[in-house]
This record gives C-alpha cells, structure tokens and sequence, in this order.
C-alpha cells in the first residue's frame, strides 16, 4: 500500500504530546500501540486516553498491561448512520485540521516518515508560538 498514517496524541486542547508517521500498510492498533509506547512515561498526570471507536477490543488489554492510564472508546450512538459529530473526537479531528494548513503537511511531500512527524511539530510549535505572541 502507498501512503502514510500519522497518529497523534494530543491534549483536551489540541496540543500534540505525541507524533508518529508510518506505512499505509501499519494497522490501526499497532501504530496506536506503538505511539503510546513511545509517550507513556512522559504522560505521568494522565489517566485516561480518549480513542476513536475502531480501536475498540485492540488496544485495551495492551494499554492495561503496559500504560497508567486507562482507555476509552468514544463510539458512535446506536442506531446513527452518516457522519456525526461524536464528543471528544472534534479535539484531534480539528488539530487535523490545523496542521491540514500548514503548506509542508497539506500533502505528503517528504520521503522519510521521520521527517514528516518533525513537520508536524514544527507546525505545532508555531501555532503556539503564534497564540502566544496575540495576547
């Protein structure tokens, strides 16, 4: 498969704490593993992580086993067909969207994944730095 996955941690706010960039050909829950693997010392204050429901029944047990925090899965009410807007996952769905217009992120420019997860912190350090500097 061609193309890229990018996984983001981020906060209630939109800021990112974690950033990993793989192949199309990574599953779901293994690059969802793997993030959290890299991240979870550093989340000590943490104690519970919000994810789509398409990790339901693959990540739980893991995040159980190996992570202080706990997971919960934000799904979609029964019955409801279409899109709809589903709580908690607007905040990474508009973090998305920011780094959507950053000119280096709106396409897959970069040949190394690597490179790609840098850009997506640069972005998010100017976004900061912006929000900070208009008080």
């Amino acid at each position: 498969m061609k193309g890229r996955q990018r996984f983001l941690l981020v906060d209630t706010l939109g800021l990112v704490w974690g950033v990993l960039v793989v192949g199309a050909h990574t599953s779901e829950a293994a690059g969802a593993k793997r993030l959290l693997a890299q991240v979870k010392d550093d989340l000590t204050r943490w104690e519970i992580v919000w994810v789509d429901g398409g990790y339901e029944h693959r990540i739980e047990d893991w995040v159980a086993e190996h992570c202080r925090f706990r997971v919960e899965v934000v799904k979609r009410s029964e019955g409801k067909k279409g899109w709809a807007l589903l709580p908690k996952r607007w905040v990474v769905e508009r973090t998305f969207a920011w780094l959507g217009r950053w000119r280096g992120l709106a396409r897959e420019y970069n040949y190394l994944p690597e490179t790609t997860a840098a850009n997506i912190l640069v972005a998010m350090i100017h976004l900061m730095l912006n929000r900070l500097t208009a008080c």
